[in-house]
C-alpha cells in the first residue's frame, strides 16, 4: 500500500468513529418519543423541563414551562439544575439535548430524558415571545 491509501483509510476510519460517537446510545439517558415526552411532562410535576437551544431560537417558540439553558452555557450553569429532580431536555433536532444529557450525567444527575427528534418531532403548541 502506498502512503496515500493509508492516509485515506485512516481518514475514513476517523470519520466512521466520529459518526458512531454522535449516534450511539447514551447510557443513563431515556430517549422519548413525543407521546412519552408529553406523558413525562404531566407526571408528578416536579421534573425540570429544559430547552438547550440558544436564546434566539428559544424566543421563536418553546414548550410551555421550559427553562432556557443553552448547551453552550450548560457547564457554567449546572448548579441551576438540582440533582434530585428528573430532567427533561429538548432542542431543535435532538442532538444538542443528547449532548446536554452527557454533561448532566457526568455531573451526577440520574433521571434524564430527552425528546427524540426535538422540536422537529413535536406536535404540541409552542409559546412565542
Amino acid at each position: 500500500m502506498d502512503k496515500g491509501t493509508i492516509i485515506n483509510i485512516v481518514i475514513i476510519g476517523l470519520l466512521v468513529l466520529f459518526i458512531f460517537m454522535r449516534i450511539k446510545p447514551t447510557k443513563g439517558l431515556r430517549n422519548l418519543n413525543v407521546e412519552a415526552f408529553k406523558t413525562e411532562m404531566t407526571k408528578s410535576g416536579r421534573q425540570l423541563l429544559i430547552d438547550v437551544r440558544e436564546p434566539s431560537e428559544y424566543k421563536g417558540g418553546f414548550i410551555s414551562g421550559a427553562k432556557n439553558i443553552p448547551l453552550s452555557q450548560l457547564s457554567g450553569r449546572i448548579a441551576e439544575i438540582p440533582k434530585d429532580q428528573p430532567v427533561l431536555l429538548y432542542c431543535r433536532s435532538g442532538m444538542r439535548s443528547k449532548n446536554a444529557a452527557r454533561v448532566l450525567l457526568k455531573n451526577g444527575h440520574k433521571e434524564i430524558a430527552h425528546l427524540q427528534g426535538g422540536l422537529g418531532a413535536w406536535k404540541g403548541k409552542l409559546v412565542r415571545n
